[in-house]
């Protein structure tokens, strides 16, 4: 590898810009992956992704299913790029002088990455899925359910909200994720908003330890020769079915994370005392099909946003950006 090849800052560039253009374009699937796995059996508000797009517009807008955007995109940016640099990394000091790495250490170099991006990833999902499942509480307060005294459990006053019964959902009222925080870090401290902490390296450590191997082989052979680069479209396409797959892999992790990190719930959903009771109360409640909620959502979001990803890495923008910096041009 050339030293531009691992330079850092181009890769947090790199990583950074496909994060926000990624999460931009697939964000409604992403809302509608979060909403669809909190759905507990025999309590369904919504029947499919394309099902909750349309109640979500009708109940709170267009901009409804942007909801958490905002969070998303502001860490997005150190979220992907600390995950593609730090695989670009290890990669290049587990290589040996002009050979190639094993899957083993294809695997390993993965292992790495997934454990550094948990730093950013599990504030940023932590507050990204109270905000957008909101519309789905809200909806589910709606209907009428029948419940025991016994079933009733007190809320956080902060997430918890009121709504007015009618036949639309109204719009939840609006909570920003400043809120969320500042209430997280005033109750349980630090560790509140890394609730959740083992289920997402549960999640991210196993994906990256597919995606980064499997892209790489897949992108291999698109390779004219040994010697060139890929054209754009394959990097594109080897980006896509990588991380579509990784993503169908660990989604029965992503579901658990999804349940450990809803902090409000309805009174008759069930709670979680950490990832070994979440797995066993989904498998005896729900059964094992319920792991799988939100899978095809979660493909359509992973495979356009690491299939983006790889295009910018290949495009070089954040080498074109550094090379043309005010400071680069006066040094030059």
């Amino acid at each position: 590898m050339s030293q531009q090849q691992i330079s850092l800052p181009a890769k947090l560039i790199n990583g950074g810009i496909a994060g926000i253009v990624g999460v931009t374009c697939v964000f409604p699937i992403d809302l509608a992956k979060t909403r669809l796995q909190n759905q507990r059996k025999g309590q369904q508000v919504y029947k499919s992704m394309m099902d909750c797009l349309v109640k979500t517009v009708r109940s709170e807008g267009y901009f409804g299913m942007y909801r958490g955007a905002a969070v998303n995109l502001t860490l997005v940016t150190p979220e992907k790029a600390i995950k593609l640099a730090a695989n670009d990394f290890f990669r290049h000091h587990l290589a040996k002088e002009g050979k190639g790495l094993t899957v083993f250490k294809e695997m390993l170099a993965g292992c790495g990455a997934g454990m550094c991006q948990v730093i950013i990833t599990t504030p940023m999902e932590m507050l990204k899925i109270q905000l957008q499942d909101a519309g789905r509480i809200a909806a589910q307060q709606q209907k009428p359910v029948m419940m025991s005294p016994t079933k009733l459990g007190t809320t956080n006053t902060l997430l918890s909200r009121s709504y007015n019964s009618g036949m639309v959902v109204s719009a939840p009222r609006a909570v920003s994720a400043t809120q969320i925080a500042k209430e997280l870090i005033h109750t349980q401290g630090i560790q509140g908003l890394y609730r959740g902490l083992g289920a997402t390296l549960m999640r991210d450590v196993p994906f990256s330890i597919v995606y980064f191997p499997l892209f790489a082989n897949l992108n291999r052979l698109g390779k004219p020769s040994a010697d060139e680069s890929s054209p754009f479209y394959w990097a594109f396409l080897s980006g896509c079915a990588a991380g579509s797959t990784a993503a169908v892999a660990v989604n029965p992790c992503d579901v658990v994370k999804t349940r450990l990190q809803s902090l409000n719930k309805v009174s008759t959903e069930e709670t979680y005392n950490g990832v070994m009771d979440c797995i066993s109360k989904i498998m005896r409640k729900e059964g094992p099909s319920a792991f799988l909620k939100g899978a095809g959502c979660r493909a359509l979001v992973i495979a356009p946003l690491f299939g983006i990803a790889q295009v910018m890495y290949f495009v070089g923008v954040g080498e074109y950006i550094l090379d043309n910096s005010p400071l680069s041009l006066l040094s030059a």
